[in-house]
């Protein structure tokens, strides 16, 4: 049994802006430093055996204050396999540049296929198999060890849709709050959560930005249905 203390990054201004970042490299923002000291509280008097990272700037910069508050010296380890997924043409936008550059794809997306991938980007199939990957050799490798993890919001719904045995298609369901502290343990290939999206030392803090994708669902089958022709009574 492994334990894994996993975190999302801090804030950054894409984040507030709702854009998709993806793989692209978005420092921290004003908030999200702060949120990253205060995680960093929060965790000082735990201990843990290792710090991973995800090689991107607004994980390492998260873990990085982690790390300054350790109660023992532990270095952020780097690992890529922990990055955000990767949307291909549309990292970088907003949702409405999405909707006018990309149409057809933003209605693809809103689908929340499991098979589907923006062009030059990755499927949600695929950065499940990369994640679940990544973190079943972490524990391989540290078994009866409690490991502090610092990666991204989708990497944290593949986590929870894996636990909870959810479909990879349909929209995400789970509260994933920057700088939120989640446990869980792996044990072979079953997935215990032990707590999620614990945001107690980020109370007095201004409310985060929400990718709502429940709502997104909503709207696209709203939309399907006024534009979908009446049934023939005859």
């Amino acid at each position: 049994m492994t334990e894994l203390i996993l975190i999302r990054h801090g804030e950054t201004d894409w984040n507030r802006e709702l854009r998709f970042q993806g793989q692209l490299d978005v420092p921290l923002n004003a908030t999200g430093l702060e949120q990253a000291q205060r995680v960093a509280a929060r965790l000082a008097p735990e201990s843990m055996h290792l710090l991973v990272s995800s090689d991107l700037q607004r994980a390492l910069q998260t873990a990085q204050a982690v790390a300054g508050r350790c109660a023992q010296p532990l270095d952020p380890v780097l690992d890529a396999a922990l990055r955000e997924q990767h949307f291909g043409v549309v990292e970088g936008l907003r949702v409405p540049d999405i909707q006018r550059q990309h149409p057809q794809a933003w209605d693809q997306w809103v689908r929340f296929e499991a098979d589907f991938a923006f062009e030059g980007g990755e499927s949600t199939r695929a950065f499940h198999a990369r994640v679940l990957a990544a973190l079943r050799a972490l524990a391989r490798r540290h078994p009866e060890q409690t490991l502090a993890v610092v990666t991204h919001g989708g990497v944290l719904d593949m986590v929870y849709r894996s636990a909870l045995g959810l479909a990879l298609s349909g929209p995400r369901v789970s509260d994933i709050p920057n700088a939120g502290i989640n446990r869980v343990r792996l044990l072979g290939e079953a997935i215990e959560i032990i707590d999620w999206a614990d945001t107690r030392h980020l109370a007095d803090l201004p409310p985060q930005p929400v990718y709502d994708q429940q709502r997104l669902a909503r709207e696209r089958t709203a939309a399907e249905r006024v534009a979908a022709p009446e049934a023939d009574p005859a």
